[in-house]
C-alpha cells in the first residue's frame, strides 16, 4: 500500500533580481573556483567538497523573497561550511575502521522504514474510541496502578482585592451549595475577582492550589483533614477557599482523575497488539509462500 506521495519544492517563489545579487555576490569570492559541475552555481566550498545553488533553494522556505532569501542562503551556506569543516578533521583524525559506518548506517536506515510504515499503519487502523466501560473495567481490574502519588481536591477559591465591592456577599456564596448562588459567584468573579477557580466537580492537585493560594502548612494531609472553609488575607488580598472534598496521597486515585491517563494506557496497548499482529501476519504470509529458510 501507498501511504506517501512525494513532494518537491520548486524554486519559482525566489524572484530572479534576488538570484542575479546572489551570483554577483559569490562570484566575486576568490575562494570559489570552478569545478567539473561548470553548469551549476556554486555557492560554498570547503576543502573539495561544494554547496550547489540549486541545492540550496530545494530547501528554502517558497515565502521567502528578496533579502530575505539572501540571508536564507548565506546562513545555509555558513551552517554547511562549519558542518563540513569538522567533517574534514574527522575524516583525517579516525582510523579506516572507525569511519567504516556503513552497518551502522544499514541498521538505521531499516529502523527508520519500519518505524515510517508502522507509524503509517497506527494512523490508519488503530481504532481510537474508547467507551466508558472499558476505562472503568480497566480502572476496577487494577486499583495497584492508581495510587496516589499527590494530595488531590475538589475545591472553590477566590481571590479579591482587599476593597473589592460586596466582600459579605461573596463569603455567603462561595459557602453555597444552592445553583442560583453559584451563579451568581460566577458572575461576581468575572467582574470582580484576581483569580478564581468555581470547577468543584473535578479534581485538582492540592500542590496547584498552594501555587495560587499562599496557604502555609508544614502538615498538608492533616491540614485537609482539618479545614474545610478556610478565609484568610495578606498586604494586598483577601482569599476564600471552600475544600469540596479531598484524598491523600498512596490511597486509590479516583476513577475521574485517572479517566485520560486510562484511555491513554487502552489506545497503547491496541497500538502494540496492532503492530504485533501486522509483524505475525507478515511473518506467516512470507512463511506460508516460502519466501522464509531456516537452517534446521
Amino acid at each position: 500500500m501507498n501511504y506517501f506521495t512525494r513532494q518537491t519544492k520548486t524554486t519559482s517563489g525566489l524572484p530572479i533580481v534576488a538570484l542575479i545579487v546572489f551570483a554577483l555576490l559569490f562570484s566575486q569570492c576568490k575562494y570559489l573556483k570552478k569545478n567539473r559541475n561548470k553548469n551549476r552555481a556554486t555557492v560554498a566550498r570547503v576543502y573539495d567538497s561544494y554547496l550547489y545553488l540549486d541545492d540550496v533553494l530545494e530547501q528554502m522556505p517558497d515565502k521567502l523573497q528578496g533579502q530575505d532569501s539572501i540571508n536564507f542562503i548565506r546562513s545555509y551556506a555558513e551552517t554547511w561550511a562549519r558542518q563540513q569543516v569538522v567533517l574534514h578533521q574527522a575524516e583525517k583524525n579516525l582510523s579506516d575502521e572507525q569511519k567504516d559506518v556503513d552497518d551502522e548506517l544499514e541498521s538505521y536506515r531499516k529502523a527508520l522504514i519500519t518505524y515510517a510504515f508502522e507509524k503509517a499503519l497506527v494512523q490508519q487502523k488503530l481504532d481510537t474510541l474508547v467507551s466508558n466501560t472499558e476505562i472503568e473495567n480497566y480502572y476496577n481490574a487494577n486499583p495497584q496502578n492508581f495510587e496516589l502519588k499527590d494530595n488531590i481536591i475538589k475545591v472553590i477559591y477566590v481571590k479579591v482585592k482587599k476593597n473589592a465591592p460586596k466582600v459579605n456577599r461573596l463569603k455567603e456564596l462561595y459557602r453555597s451549595e444552592n445553583p442560583n448562588d453559584r451563579k451568581h459567584l460566577e458572575d461576581y468573579c468575572r467582574q470582580f475577582a484576581e483569580n478564581y477557580y468555581l470547577d468543584d466537580d473535578s479534581w485538582l492537585l492540592f500542590n496547584d492550589l498552594l501555587k495560587e493560594v499562599p496557604i502555609e502548612t508544614y502538615d498538608k494531609e492533616r491540614f485537609l483533614k482539618n479545614n474545610r472553609l478556610i478565609e484568610f488575607s495578606d498586604n494586598d488580598y483577601l482569599y476564600f477557599v471552600n475544600i469540596k472534598g479531598f484524598k491523600i496521597k498512596d490511597s486509590v486515585s479516583p476513577l475521574s482523575f485517572e479517566r485520560d491517563n486510562i484511555k491513554s494506557i487502552i489506545l497503547n496497548k491496541r497500538k502494540l497488539k496492532l503492530i504485533e499482529d501486522m509483524r505475525n501476519d507478515v511473518y506467516n504470509d512470507a512463511l506460508n509462500n516460502n519466501q522464509i529458510e531456516l537452517s534446521k
